[in-house]
């Protein structure tokens, strides 16, 4: 007699292929039969009219904190993910040394937008080196399986201390340092390592991360470091200015040592066409014999501005900065005043350089984000706040406060900072199905205060399966796939993302026609009442983790199957 049996479900396995009836057992946390007539079972899920899929495989998250107090690792477990490798964009936790442990929880605050109280309270320090981390680690329970990566960030600054910090060079002793520091973390189990290269990514004192600005040399030795270990890919996000000399290396460290190198890929508002030339040069790099794969997102990077907000249009204000420190009902209530309403708008906004005058002007970009049944993140220019001023004369700031005003102070607007440069999706499609591109980015668990982006594998499934109607949708096997089998053999993890005999039983039963996400909401539930965007999804029947029911329609078995990976899986 099977563990667990699956019946009567449409499966979908992960590997592409057409969809069809198959019932599915379990033993021992693995998938042992695929098929019909497979016996009985000692527990038995009858997945009559819904979905089974393999547990979404997230590998673009910053849990690296969280996942040391948070054994749920919401928002992403809502959302059916069995999976996530974190340490991503060279931002992390280990190593540390004790006197710099408040320096990375500034790192972090600044790069992620994760409160930095809740990190103050929430991480119990008990490792200094990565390997510590790790073993720290694993002796937690938890939903799901997590994987980790070894950040530039926190390795150079433990090696450098104020120089690395500083982004000054890296000596050859400091280069071969760091390089022995990434060899253990391999060694250890890190699925590979991870660097910033963009101006975006700064410190909460708005220094860049710890090597921007890190020379080919620094690089290599590195990349060379984790070709000696056998496994791991090399990830970094980077502003690819100038994109040639970014690809020598890349090509050079990829080519020299075997290991696969991914960097993020976005459509940027400023030029709209250079993420055609950037796949043309991964394209490129591949014919040469480098393993280069680009990181994409399923919809804009979509900031969600609300009074509780990190940031919203009227944040460089002075008559709002006057009573922005006030208890947020307070300030609710100084807020629907129309004296201060008026002196608010008539308010010029402070300078906040390119980035903050498009959160805080770009009328043209931001939109009301409805909160009823759907949720339009592919919304029509026609549709900003910018049009409605110009259609109906008002003022567009007074749409946008009057739009904030809404649900009892807890409107929201949507604006696509990047990936929407065109205001439609027509070039996220033409990137999920280029051979050279990988689906990433939903930055689960950070970005706490602006962005919710951990529902990307459900609106993988609602919008571009099923919802799609400005442009052409995907196929549902290639969506599963992309998110299964894609991102698991990206990084080495051959034992999930498919439903088929030997594979770990990481599965998802998903009632698809009722499958929805649900509005962004702001809690305050991290430690230190510290704040957060969620997102939750309904629709999700069951996820299994090992073979073990996790989650039943959206609610918590109390079962923690999760555990640490530690290298590359085989099935």
């Amino acid at each position: 007699m099977h563990d667990l049996v699956i019946r009567n479900g449409m499966l979908i396995d992960g590997a592409g292929t057409a969809a069809r009836a198959a019932d599915i057992a379990v033993d021992n946390g693995r998938i042992t039969a695929v098929g019909d007539d497979i016996g009985a079972g000692r527990r038995e899920i009858d997945a009559e009219g819904h979905l089974v899929t393999p547990g979404w495989v997230d590998i673009h998250t910053h849990y690296d904190g969280q996942v040391t107090w948070d054994p749920y690792l919401s928002p992403s477990c809502w959302h059916g993910v069995t999976t996530v490798v974190m340490g991503n964009c060279g931002v992390g936790f280990a190593p540390a040394r004790p006197d710099r442990r408040e320096w990375l929880i500034a790192l972090m605050e600044g790069v992620e937008d994760i409160p930095g109280s809740a990190l103050a309270e929430g991480i119990k320090w008990n490792w200094e080196t990565f390997p510590e981390y790790m073993d720290s680690l694993e002796g937690q329970g938890r939903v799901l399986d997590v994987a980790t990566q070894a950040p530039h960030g926190s390795i150079r600054a433990y090696v450098m201390g104020e120089r690395g910090a500083r982004n000054e060079a890296a000596t050859p002793e400091d280069i071969a340092e760091m390089s022995k520091i990434v060899g253990e973390a391999i060694e250890a189990g890190a699925l590979g390592f991870s660097t910033s290269r963009t101006m975006l990514h700064r410190s909460k004192d708005g220094e860049p991360v710890p090597g921007t600005f890190a020379s080919a040399d620094e690089l290599m030795g590195i990349g060379r470091a984790m070709g000696e270990a056998g496994h791991g890919v090399f990830e970094l996000a980077s502003d690819m200015a100038p994109a040639e000399s970014e690809f020598e290396w890349m090509k050079d460290l990829a080519r020299e040592t075997g290991r696969p190198v991914t960097f993020g890929l976005l459509q940027s508002p400023l030029q709209p066409e250079k993420w055609r030339d950037l796949l043309r040069m991964t394209e490129t790099a591949r014919e040469e014999g480098a393993q280069l794969t680009a990181q994409i997102a399923c919809r804009p990077t979509g900031m969600v501005l609300g009074w509780q907000s990190t940031v919203h249009p009227f944040i460089g204000r002075a008559s709002y900065r006057a009573i922005a420190h006030l208890p947020f009902a307070e300030r609710l209530q100084r807020l629907r005043d129309p004296a201060v309403r008026a002196a608010i708008l008539a308010d010029p906004s402070a300078d906040m350089g390119p980035i903050g005058s498009i959160l805080t002007q770009g009328f043209d970009r931001m939109f009301r984000l409805e909160a009823g049944e759907t949720l339009d993140y592919e919304p029509r220019a026609e549709d900003s706040v910018a049009a409605l001023a110009a259609r109906t004369g008002q003022k567009p700031d007074a749409i946008v406060y009057d739009m904030l005003m809404e649900r009892d102070g807890r409107g929201y607007i949507y604006l696509p900072l990047l990936n929407y440069a065109q205001f439609n999706f027509d070039h996220i499609h033409e990137m999920m199905n280029h051979p050279a591109t990988v689906l990433s980015l939903s930055d689960g668990g950070a970005h706490c205060g602006v962005i919710c982006d951990a529902s990307f594998p459900t609106y993988m499934l609602t919008y571009w399966a099923r919802d799609r109607a400005r442009g052409e949708r995907l196929p549902i096997e290639k969506i599963v796939s992309m998110q299964t089998r894609d991102t698991a053999r990206l990084y080495g993890l051959n034992d999930r993302g498919l439903i088929a005999p030997g594979m770990k039983a990481d599965i998802n039963i998903i009632d698809y026609d009722g499958l929805k996400i649900l509005p962004p909401e702001m809690v305050f539930d991290l430690p230190a009442a510290g704040r957060r965007l969620i997102q939750r999804a309904e629709g999700y029947r069951a996820t299994i983790v090992s073979g073990v029911v996790t989650f039943e329609d959206g609610v918590a078995t109390g079962e923690m199957p999760g555990r640490l990976v530690r290298g590359p899986q085989h099935a």
